[in-house]
């Protein structure tokens, strides 16, 4: 992907084209890194159900987020492969997302992804083509793009050697929304939520450097930097509190877990797993010491501090359990 990424930026370069906007670097084929700062407060709403649909449901009648009315909206589902959930996004919750999207009054959506080994073939699997039919919602696969389909990012401070690269449709999306899985990750990215889903925006040219890197977690974060989304939902019916991305060890969580920040929804993800009894690299690391988002906090991509996050509960059985959560995430 390297013939991507026409140059790196200086520091100077760089803080004065953020100053002007994306848009003024488009033209060199550069992008500039996003800032979101760091909120002082953030909701983050937790239900708990075993119905997936309900679950989308009822957390997005709950939480305050941006309405997408009138919007073109891009859609990001983690479909690394085609693996059932947590492997993959189950349709119920993809669907039922859909329609929450276009009842919301969205003008248009668009499903982006690229997965493993070959990302027309997962999306046959799962039958999402089809889904696109009935549900009135564009494609758009990521190994079928032009070298003009992406934007280059080569930030200073990157871990990233020779910079990264994502979809122009997602860095340019006017209403971004993330769907994730709650499980860790075998191959060294500890977890895999809502950050974690951007690996799945670049190409698969970059994998094995990033796969190989002793930074990998860090540089997991750094790709966040490109696109800013305005709402996330998390499905957590099941969970792998072991091995993954594609399989793993099972356990039942049955929670479904939606915010507008990415930090605060992977701090209380990795709350969830810490609760159901995770692997070591989960139950022996504080939450804000996890390198994901350790490193995150540090790019500005969300809040700082588990003090931060406002956990709402919409029924009874869900504030018994944010009490846990809660206790869970002020350890850290």
């Amino acid at each position: 992907m390297g013939k991507y990424l026409k140059k790196k930026l200086s520091r100077r370069d760089f803080m004065k084209s953020s100053a002007v906007g994306l848009a003024g670097l488009h033209a060199a084929n550069v992008g500039s890194l996003m800032s979101f700062g760091n909120a002082e407060k953030t909701q983050v709403v937790v239900y708990k159900t075993d119905d997936r649909k309900e679950g989308v449901r009822r957390v997005l009648k709950t939480l305050d987020f941006p309405s997408p009315k009138g919007k073109q909206v891009f859609i990001k589902p983690n479909f690394n492969t085609a693996d059932a959930a947590p492997g993959s996004t189950h349709n119920d919750t993809l669907s039922q997302l859909v329609s929450e999207m276009h009842q919301s009054g969205a003008a248009n959506l668009t499903l982006g992804e690229r997965s493993f080994p070959v990302t027309k073939k997962v999306m046959e699997e799962k039958g999402i083509f089809q889904m696109a039919s009935d549900l009135d919602f564009s494609i758009i696969n990521f190994e079928e793009l032009e070298e003009k389909d992406w934007i280059a990012f080569n930030p200073p401070g990157t871990h990233w050697s020779d910079g990264f690269s994502i979809p122009r449709s997602a860095v340019e999306a006017e209403y971004f929304v993330s769907t994730c899985c709650l499980k860790t990750h075998g191959s060294g990215g500890v977890f895999t939520l809502s950050l974690k889903l951007a690996v799945g925006l670049t190409p698969k040219t970059l994998m094995r450097g990033m796969h190989r890197s002793p930074d990998m977690r860090r540089m997991i974060a750094e790709i966040n930097q490109g696109y800013n989304p305005k709402l996330i939902v998390l499905d957590g019916v099941e969970a792998f509190v072991d091995g993954g991305p594609s399989r793993g060890t099972r356990k039942q969580a049955n929670v479904f877990v939606a915010g507008t920040d990415r930090v605060a929804v992977d701090a209380v993800g990795v709350a969830i797993l810490k609760n159901l009894g995770s692997n070591d690299a989960i139950m022996g690391t504080k939450i804000f010491q996890q390198e994901q988002i350790q490193r995150a906090v540090e790019v500005g991509l969300g809040i700082s501090s588990p003090d931060q996050i406002e956990l709402v509960a919409p029924d009874k059985a869900s504030k018994e359990y944010i009490k846990r959560l809660n206790a869970i995430l002020l350890e850290g």
